[in-house]
């Protein structure tokens, strides 16, 4: 009973090893009170304060209980101290996979933001597929584009991510299909990428 308020109260790893602590230094003054009580029997000093024997005993239960309230308190902070700590490192980092929707939430409000100067035809964020529909750069009235964006996994990662692009020159009164350079597509895909990485990134700021 008396070395229990001399351990060395270290960080708890779980609920149970707290309860099992709090509750041995629960009994250990539950004994220590009921000695108090037994010598009060002993020596019929009871409740009477007016002795200085009694006073000396009084003063000493109150140092010994305060003591003991002490070691409880601080048993309590540590292991407190100990769940803020994981928390802050777990906040550190902000996780890769955030499926608030059913896909990769940065990778699809990236896509959404990189594309948004582009009229949309579909939107399907369970799908994490993103059409737009046909775009005519004001600078290039004789052409035009249109993207599609597929989002494969939950996680934030490169190959998660496919663009494919489809392209038109205007000919004869009409619109004809032309080729897309790779480097268009890979260029887009890069600029998805690096917009997701920058949200992910705020989020550990917040």
């Amino acid at each position: 009973m008396w070395r229990l308020a001399l351990l060395p109260f270290s960080r708890l790893a779980d609920a149970g090893a707290l309860a099992a602590r709090a509750t041995a230094v629960i009994e250990a003054m539950d004994g220590y009170h009921r000695m108090f009580r037994r010598i009060d029997a002993e020596t019929g000093t009871g409740n009477d304060m007016t002795g200085s024997t009694d006073k000396g005993l009084f003063s000493a239960r109150s140092l010994a209980t305060a003591g003991f309230c002490a070691v409880a308190a601080l048993a309590l902070a540590g292991c407190g101290g100990g769940r803020k700590e994981k928390q802050v490192k777990s906040a550190a980092v902000a996780p890769s996979m955030v499926t608030t929707i059913g896909v990769n939430s940065y990778l699809w409000r990236a896509s959404l933001d990189s594309l948004s100067f582009m009229p949309l035809l579909q939107s399907d964020s369970a799908g994490g597929v993103i059409v737009t529909d046909w775009y005519t750069n004001p600078k290039s009235p004789t052409e035009r584009v249109k993207v599609t964006v597929m989002i494969l996994d939950k996680d934030l990662r490169a190959d998660a991510l496919r663009v494919t692009a489809q392209r038109e020159v205007a000919a004869n009164g009409g619109w004809t299909a032309a080729p897309v350079q790779a480097a268009t597509v890979q260029k887009l895909e890069d600029i998805i990428l690096t917009r997701a990485r920058d949200l992910r990134r705020n989020s550990m700021g917040n």
